[in-house]
């Protein structure tokens, strides 16, 4: 069984002069929900080579267990350093994807064209596709087979204008997800902020904050599991 995780490249937060990228739990959660339970796991991103870590994601407030396991974990951040380029991906070569957030993706992920491809290529392929807390915003580019917004008629989440909005960066980032998806026909529900939520539509998984991201990986594993994924 092999999952791809695809991180962001983007390390801007909008013209506020700060950094961005990934949010860390979103990646070490789920990669150790995948990696204990035998699963092969490759990171890519779209320039390749180490992502850009959003550095309030590393603050102690927000460090958790799986967060420091993952720093210390020589394999782990060997990985992290050296991911592959996404245009370079086959998505016939994994079983899933699963795309962790971060405010980067709002960005970059949404507009490429090898994440939206690949996640209407896996989709099409009958493989589950899963994204957590902003990464659901790449989402909003990508398209049904009868070129409808994939999210119409779909139950959702992601992270919520509310939880943006105690972030202070409502005016800052280019769009608002959850506006965005309900305005493409998505069912969006959402619990209270940071809470876990997590909702499954099919082959589609998504996770509505950090708190979401290993139960949103636990979620794809068992559809892999059910799917009997080699």
């Amino acid at each position: 069984m092999k999952v791809l995780m695809i991180l962001t490249s983007h390390d801007q937060l909008g013209n506020t002069g700060r950094k961005t990228g990934f949010w860390l739990e979103e990646l070490a959660a789920p990669y150790f929900v995948f990696r204990d339970a035998g699963v092969g796991i490759t990171l890519a991103s779209p320039k390749g080579g180490q992502p850009p870590l959003d550095p309030k994601s590393n603050e102690p407030a927000f460090q958790t267990e799986q967060t420091r396991r993952f720093e210390q974990d020589a394999a782990a951040t060997a990985a992290l350093a050296n991911t592959l380029r996404l245009s370079d991906i086959n998505q016939a070569d994994y079983d899933s994807v699963f795309f962790p957030g971060g405010h980067g993706p709002l960005w970059d992920l949404t507009n490429d064209r090898y994440a939206l491809a690949l996640i209407e290529d896996m989709l099409s392929a009958g493989k589950p596709v899963a994204l957590v807390c902003h990464a659901p915003g790449i989402l909003t580019n990508v398209k049904a087979p009868d070129r409808k917004p994939i999210a119409a008629g779909r139950a959702v989440t992601g992270f919520t204008d509310s939880e943006e909005e105690a972030m202070h960066l409502v005016e800052v980032v280019p769009y608002l997800l959850e506006d965005v998806l309900k305005e493409q026909g998505a069912k969006f529900s959402k619990t209270a902020d940071w809470g876990v939520h997590v909702v499954q539509d099919g082959l589609l998984i998504t996770g509505q904050n950090p708190a979401s991201s290993s139960q949103a990986a636990k979620t794809l594993l068992i559809a892999l599991q059910r799917q009997g994924a080699a």
